[in-house]
């Protein structure tokens, strides 16, 4: 069974958490470092999946979801939005780590930090280039073109006259993907996140 783009099915959602895993650490599998297989996708996947639903797609073949894109047009609306509807309950679900000191902070610490204390967009980047999204692909979906064609799908969907992009510096194959595709770095100060951005059309 060749590759097939489609929108996200709710009977999706544990597949999206498990590629956010396995792609979770600097582009590769990430369920070395954590406790709880769902922190990374309570942050990358779900809330997309959840609440905009419209913009959310998965990659399947053969073996079943190997991919999604998910994103939103307008980033300070949705960091509004996720204040209200998302973060809420995790953060009954998951403590404050911030009595312990930043470098001693477990994989998992790091995420629950992020859940109670997201870190806003910077201004210039969700000015310039309002809308955003995320890719993450399996391996054995990589390198066939997939990740362009998800792309291309996500933008017509969205018609967003601009989109940007946020990149751990240490993934360089993310950087290479998005570098290839149009976009362009931005100048955004940063020592773990590349800011990118691209206009459309």
């Amino acid at each position: 069974m060749a590759e097939r783009i489609r929108s996200f099915q709710p009977a999706d959602l544990e597949a999206g958490y498990a590629i956010s895993l396995a792609t979770g650490f600097e582009g590769g599998d990430a369920s070395h470092l954590y406790r709880d297989p769902r922190m990374m996708g309570h942050l990358y996947f779900a809330p997309y999946a959840l609440l905009e639903p419209a913009l959310a797609f998965v990659v399947e073949d053969g073996e079943g979801v190997a991919g999604f894109a998910v994103g939103t047009t307008d980033t300070d609306a949705w960091e509004g939005r996720l204040e209200r509807e998302w973060w809420p309950s995790l953060r009954g679900r998951y403590a404050d780590p911030c009595a312990i000191p930043a470098e001693a902070r477990t994989p998992d610490e790091r995420r629950a930090f992020m859940i109670h204390h997201p870190a806003p967009t910077p201004v210039s980047v969700a000015k310039a280039y309002p809308a955003h999204l995320h890719i993450n692909l399996l391996p054995r979906t990589q390198g066939h073109g997939v990740g362009s064609k998800l792309l291309d799908t996500w933008l017509a969907r969205a018609d967003a006259r601009s989109v940007h992009v946020g990149v751990n510096r240490a993934n360089k194959g993310a950087a290479v993907f998005w570098t290839a595709r149009g976009f362009e770095e931005l100048p955004v100060p940063g020592e773990r996140t590349l800011w990118m951005g691209r206009t459309v059309g």
